[in-house]
């Protein structure tokens, strides 16, 4: 399957021109079809929604574009929190979802009226002295142990990660929890962050239905919703078969009339938290060729490197890259795509076949949308990009500016020693 840009070249250098490469571009068009798709899928749930995970791309004007698509967020810390308020989600339309969480964190949580997602049972007495309460409606998240069946070499063991209660826990959890006072109940897991395929949500739904169905019969808590989380995964390999959120919407929805609804549970609304399938193919990293070093092996620099996006210094994460202008030419050239950093970890690429590059061309890094921009960091005093967004008119606007070396040093607290660049 081939991979194409969502913007031309020619777009890219009128762009460029203004914003000196790399920045980070992102696609609304696609992002506005891809969250209706999303809610199309799911429309047999009358109370369906997507809340986003503002981790993979805190961006005020990309969460004001999903607000307006209906979305929620699910956020896992303060600032987060902060963001989703100010870009005018407020109540259930927020999630909080974080672990070894502050308690300043769940109070602010609690001000704004978002659903608390729970990750462990001893987080109850913290959150009960903190509040001086228990809130009506909470939920809980769910780890069921072992392996589970479909991984992604990311998280494939879920009882290595230090996410969710245990099935006696979350048990215990809904009794003390009602017992303090909550009337409504949710569940909430996390088990694989990248799936590329269409049966691995319906088989987590069975797994989490069933334990709802268990725990409002044996407990009397009543379970209101079901979030899904995250999963859903996208094709970043040319050869892989993008998932079909029909596909998947329908092979819930299927479980769901299997096990809710002869449980006396078809009032049960379904939620999920997809950063990734949401964000991540509507974003990309743009780059231009600055360096060619020939040794061992043949190396083209750019002037991106793993602070841009880190995922395959992080992970070995593959990210497709197009040459720009030079799509329909002989990918004859093995390459290693690095980085300036002074880790020999920064490379975008090992060993991959493209194009000949020149020094100049513009190259796009593919599928950085989610967890691109936001994992940055300013490791040898990098400095983080700019993010543009490219309007479903064709034009564009920054919507984060580039840093700056004032950025860098602003929180020193003896900044007057660098006063000879803070100006």
């Amino acid at each position: 399957m081939e991979k194409k840009p969502f913007v031309t070249l020619e777009k890219l250098e009128e762009i460029a021109g203004r914003y000196p490469t790399p920045f980070h571009l992102y696609d609304e068009r696609g992002i506005r079809e891809n969250a209706a798709r999303l809610r199309e899928a799911f429309a047999w749930n009358p109370g369906f929604r997507e809340y986003f995970a503002v981790k993979a791309t805190p961006n005020p004007f990309i969460l004001k574009i999903l607000r307006e698509c209906g979305c929620g967020t699910d956020c896992s810390s303060m600032t987060e929190l902060m963001l989703s308020d100010a870009c005018g989600f407020a109540g259930h339309e927020i999630m909080f979802s974080s672990n070894e969480t502050p308690p300043e964190e769940f109070r602010f949580a609690a001000d704004l009226g978002a659903i608390i997602n729970l990750d462990d049972i001893t987080h109850i007495p913290c959150l009960e002295e903190t509040l001086g309460y228990i809130p009506e409606t909470i939920s809980c998240r769910y780890n069921p142990g072992g392996v589970f069946a479909m991984s992604n070499g990311v998280m494939d063991n879920p009882g290595d990660a230090k996410y969710g209660m245990t099935t006696a826990q979350i048990f215990t959890a809904f009794r003390t929890l009602k017992e303090k006072g909550a009337k409504r109940f949710g569940i909430h897991a996390f088990l694989a962050s990248n799936t590329v395929t269409n049966e691995y949500y319906p088989t987590l739904a069975k797994i989490l239905f069933e334990l709802a169905v268990n725990l409002q019969r044996e407990t009397g808590a009543k379970v209101a919703f079901i979030n899904l989380s995250g999963g859903v995964g996208v094709a970043y390999r040319p050869d892989q078969q993008p998932n079909d959120i029909f596909a998947i919407g329908e092979g819930v929805r299927k479980v769901y009339e299997e096990v809710l609804v002869p449980a006396g549970m078809g009032d049960v609304a379904i939620y999920t938290e997809l950063g990734r399938f949401m964000l991540a193919p509507y974003g990309c990293l743009v780059t231009r060729a600055i360096h060619e070093k020939h040794t061992y092996k043949e190396y083209i620099g750019v002037d991106a490197c793993a602070v841009n996006l880190m995922r395959p210094a992080m992970y070995g994460a593959y990210h497709h890259i197009t040459v720009m202008g030079k799509e329909n030419a002989p990918c004859d050239h093995k390459y290693d795509v690095v980085g300036s950093l002074c880790e020999n970890n920064d490379k975008f690429a090992i060993d991959r076949m493209l194009p000949e590059i020149a020094m100049g061309d513009l190259l796009v890094i593919h599928d950085t949308g989610a967890h691109g921009f936001s994992m940055g960091y300013n490791y040898n005093g990098k400095l983080r990009s700019s993010e543009i967004l490219l309007r479903e008119d064709g034009s564009f606007e920054m919507i984060r500016r580039a840093e700056t070396p004032a950025d860098y040093f602003a929180t020193f607290d003896f900044c007057d020693v660098m006063g000879k660049y803070l100006g």
